[in-house]
């Protein structure tokens, strides 16, 4: 059984009539039921959902606002073991995690996540260098010991006048040498609409911008969900046996809706992070500084670096974390502390803040609650499953799965196979080292310069063929977008097209990282993206303005929160512009 992987309008149409069951009945034969409803699309989301397909089961997701609009979009965008729960001796999670990495490199999604080099700066003479490397020996070792190839080089040691010669910009006069060792990066949200593709292609129906509003019972057993089409705010019931939620930092909302009965109670912890051009930081590497309470890491990031993170609990609006000044001055404070050249406010191109889904009940800051998740079952029926981290998320998928299985089982329903993610590539990883091969002569036939070839494939892999079929179709769709020319017009158009993207946000935001990739926060560049969205969507004049003026209100009430010194304050100004419906 073969589908396509695109997640566009119609297809979106198609998953509600799959998903869709009558209001107020009991099912009967014939009626659409699903094995399992995901609650979330996130990466735990869209992870869970492809791990239940691919097991043979009748699936389905449903995302209250855009693929990745929380948690999952707004990360340190680092596939990674994680040093710091190496330091806090969480050595399990740290093997997990590393051989994920290897596995993602690899094998799952090589198109998508690259290594990227760190140094470690030391600073003490004598004992941190042995301490520091015995910790690096350990974390490589696990990543070469694991099930799968490591996929980056070993770590190696620096002297100061090399680390001088590979990051100029670093105040080498502070530190005594430098240790430098390989993780690696992935564009998050990309790997979110990559994980929903690759969970449509085998038979899941995906739907976006629909509202669980409660559950549907009988007796004690969840039975399905109550929901409400954000688009054309139509309501609907979608049956399943088992209903999984992966809805991040909502999981506590969400357990109000079956009585607060539930197991889990999650903290929400902001991060944020700043992004920089790439020429004011001279450096061939990322870096780590440690700070007080955590570390903060500069990573490169294309012709940009990204700074973070903090790591503060978080008691205001969920949708919309808001950065403080206080957050953006924390962060150049403490990297200008090893940089010659210090960085100021205006050389900020964009920031942005995400929520970490911390499980709590503990009495421990933020900064030190594990990361590992946890499953539990409140109501049969249920599956919830909460805390973890965007480099698991294909073990968080199996563990719910394999929970949902168990209440299957329990029904007598079906018998669940074992998962199989380890071996399922997502979409644009089969044919993406061919295309590398050809990238030059795909250049000469597609008439784009072979870097743009490259940047196509960094983003969509063996999918680069649609995205070069588009500008064969349409040639203006091969020229860049005026204001953010780092991006084609054909990106935009295929965001529509195959990727889920409804409203402009989800283009300028997370299809592209438009938003924070340029000075003015894609503002200027926002109208024509609206005009190529709209061609495809059936927008009339009226509803493209719209668009364009609810997006520039956010940029605003961004840029206004971005000047507050209190998160109060922040959220405030932040939470003046609301979501488009």
């Amino acid at each position: 059984m073969s589908h396509s992987s695109a997640l566009s309008p119609q297809a979106r149409d198609h998953a509600l009539a799959a998903m869709r069951s009558t209001p107020g009945t009991l099912a009967q034969p014939g009626q659409p039921e699903l094995d399992v409803l995901v609650v979330g699309g996130g990466v735990t989301g869209a992870g869970t959902a492809l791990d239940a397909v691919t097991r043979g089961l009748h699936t389905g997701l449903l995302e209250q606002r855009d693929l990745a609009s929380g948690t999952s979009s707004r990360s340190s965008k680092l596939v990674h073991g994680g040093l710091r729960y190496l330091e806090m001796l969480d050595f399990g999670l740290v093997r997990e995690a590393l051989q994920e990495r290897g596995l993602l490199l690899t094998r799952l999604a090589p198109h998508l996540v690259r290594p990227v080099p760190f140094l470690y700066p030391l600073t003490h003479r004598g004992w941190e260098r042995p301490y520091i490397a015995a910790g690096l020996t350990i974390y490589d070792g696990m990543a070469a010991l694991g099930k799968y190839d490591a996929g980056v080089p070993r770590h190696q040691h620096l002297l100061r006048r090399q680390v001088a010669r590979i990051a100029p910009d670093f105040k080498a006069e502070t530190i005594v040498g430098a240790i430098k060792y390989w993780d690696c990066q992935v564009d998050d949200a990309r790997l979110v609409v990559g994980l929903a593709r690759t969970a449509a292609i085998h038979g899941a129906h995906v739907a976006t911008r629909v509202k669980v509003t409660g559950f549907l019972r009988e007796g004690e057993r969840v039975v399905g969900v109550r929901a409400l089409d954000l688009e054309s705010q139509e309501e609907l019931e979608v049956r399943a046996r088992v209903v999984v939620n992966a809805a991040g930092v909502w999981t506590d909302e969400i357990q109000e809706m079956v009585g607060g009965r539930g197991a889990l109670h999650v903290q929400a912890s902001k991060g944020i992070h700043l992004v920089v051009p790439r020429d004011r930081i001279r450096s061939e590497a990322g870096f780590i500084v440690r700070t007080a309470t955590s570390v903060l890491f500069v990573i490169p990031w294309g012709r940009h670096w990204i700074i973070g993170t903090t790591d503060t609990p978080w008691d205001h609006d969920l949708a919309h974390p808001a950065a403080s000044r206080a957050d953006i001055e924390y962060i150049l404070e403490h990297v200008n502390a090893i940089l010659r050249e210090p960085l100021d406010h205006d050389d900020v191109e964009g920031v942005y803040a995400g929520l970490r889904p911390l499980l709590s009940g503990e009495s421990e800051p933020t900064s030190r609650i594990s990361r590992e998740h946890t499953v539990v079952t409140p109501v049969p029926g249920l599956v919830m499953i909460a805390g973890g981290k965007l480099t698991t998320y294909r073990v968080m998928g199996k563990d719910a799965v394999d929970a949902a299985a168990h209440s299957l089982k329990t029904t007598g329903s079906l018998t669940v196979r074992d998962s199989i993610t380890d071996r399922v590539p997502l979409v644009g990883a089969a044919d993406w080292e061919t295309r590398s091969n050809q990238r030059v002569l795909l250049a000469r036939r597609s008439g784009l310069h072979v870097a743009r070839i490259d940047h196509l494939l960094g983003r969509y892999g063996g999918l680069v063929d649609d995205l070069l079929e588009l500008v064969g179709s349409d040639p203006a769709l091969g020229l860049p977008l005026e204001g953010a020319e780092d991006y084609l017009a054909a990106e935009v158009v295929y965001a529509v097209t195959h990727e889920g993207a409804r409203h402009l946000d989800d283009v300028l935001t997370r299809r592209t990282r438009i938003s924070i990739e340029t000075f003015d926060r894609g503002v200027g560049v926002a109208p024509e993206v609206a005009r190529l969205m709209g061609e495809q969507l059936g927008w009339d004049a009226a509803r493209t303005a719209d668009e364009v003026d609810h997006y520039l209100r956010r940029v605003e009430a961004e840029r206004r929160s971005q000047l507050q010194l209190t998160d109060q304050e922040a959220d405030e100004a932040r939470v003046q512009a609301t979501d488009i419906v």
